[in-house]
């Protein structure tokens, strides 16, 4: 299909209350919205890498400049057939995962309106109902994250997700593992730590977590393997696994025994279809990530997470739990307690509304 047009809008989404992990506290949610259009079709896909480069290299103010001034002028006006087509295009483009993550999800909700399919199922899905955890971030005290914990459990949640930090570490665990000796647990590190925290780590392994989410380097394998090598519990990557060859390498020195896929820091769904199968073949089950986005782009997460490989309840939210109101149309509703249903309709079955685009806009482009 011909790429005829190309609008890119970052946004900043007010979140209800701040959301703290180990990068620090985020107010609002800055994510880059890309719209592709072939004749009186179009897709959207969306990026979130937030406001500031502390979950990776990259922001949501560089994100757009690397759309607007270089990605967008490689694919407009050009054929683009599939998505291993589309990435080669922008092969030339080091990094930038988000900015090409957000094309890359454009077209893919594209191509599956042309085919007059939904997402999930172009993608290989097996299920269009897919599980999700609930996450909490650090909170107040460690008695209003037990009464939030025990909501959860009471509303459905298969599984808890805790933020970890220093600060906010083995006495937190020590508690919740006592109020909640049966519930399926586990952290993330947010890269906050380092091998000199190797009996910190141990220390962990009474706790019959389910994994050690992210515990080192951000774009680190090396002591990832090292440290799994020691410990009980399992590692599972994030931040470092930006690629299919990533993942390769991980998988080859055993630095995991779980993968996060999240489409944004992989440059979309092309490349997250790679590493899923990838992880597939070698036996290492997967999950997926999400930055928070609008219902734009955690529909595309929900596609994703109808995958065969995906083993674990993903982290995907309804609206209401960080938004008063929603950038896009349908908004982000459980169709049982902590399931989402992927759209029957062609797409990804999202799209923004026009005046939340208006109200959140810090910037936009339009190219034709």
């Amino acid at each position: 299909m011909r790429i005829d047009s190309i609008e890119i809008v970052r946004v900043a989404m007010p979140l209800i209350y701040p959301f703290r992990t180990a990068f620090g506290d985020d107010e609002t949610i800055e994510s880059v919205l890309v719209k592709l259009s072939f004749g009186k079709i179009y897709g959207w896909g969306e990026a979130a890498p937030w406001k500031y480069p502390a979950y990776s290299p990259e922001c949501a103010r560089t994100q757009f400049v690397i759309a607007r001034d270089f990605i967008a002028p490689l694919l407009l006006g050009q054929e683009v057939s599939s998505g291993e087509q589309l990435q080669k295009r922008l092969s030339g483009i080091r990094g930038n995962c988000f900015a090409k993550a957000a094309f890359d999800l454009a077209w893919w909700d594209l191509h599956a309106k042309q085919l007059g399919q939904p997402l999930w199922k172009v993608i290989g899905g097996k299920n269009p109902t897919v599980d999700v955890g609930a996450d909490f971030g650090v909170m107040e005290s460690i008695e209003l994250l037990l009464r939030t914990i025990q909501s959860a459990i009471q509303q459905g949640y298969k599984r808890i997700k805790l933020k970890y930090r220093p600060g906010w570490d083995l006495d937190m665990i020590a508690a919740v593992g006592k109020a909640f000796p049966n519930a399926v647990v586990h952290i993330d590190c947010n890269s906050a730590y380092t091998l000199g925290d190797l009996e910190m780590f141990k220390e962990l392994d009474r706790y019959d977590l389910a994994m050690i989410e992210q515990p080192l380097g951000h774009d680190d394998l090396i002591d990832h393997a090292a440290l799994q090598a020691n410990i009980k519990t399992p590692i599972c990557l994030d931040e470092s696994i930006t690629s299919a060859d990533k993942a390769r390498k991980a998988i080859q020195i055993k630095a995991c025994r779980w993968i996060n896929i999240k489409p944004g820091r992989t440059g979309g769904i092309t490349n997250a279809l790679a590493i899923h199968n990838l992880c597939q073949e070698a036996g290492i089950p997967c999950w997926i990530g999400g930055m928070l986005e609008s219902a734009v782009g955690a529909s595309h997460c929900v596609a994703l997470a109808s995958l065969p490989n995906i083993r674990y309840p993903s982290d995907i939210f309804p609206t209401e739990r960080f938004y008063r109101r929603d950038l896009a149309d349908p908004p982000m509703r459980f169709s049982a307690p902590s399931q989402f249903t992927a759209s029957a309709g062609p797409g990804i079955g999202a799209e923004p509304r026009a005046e939340m685009i208006e109200s959140c806009a810090l910037e936009s482009a339009v190219l034709d």
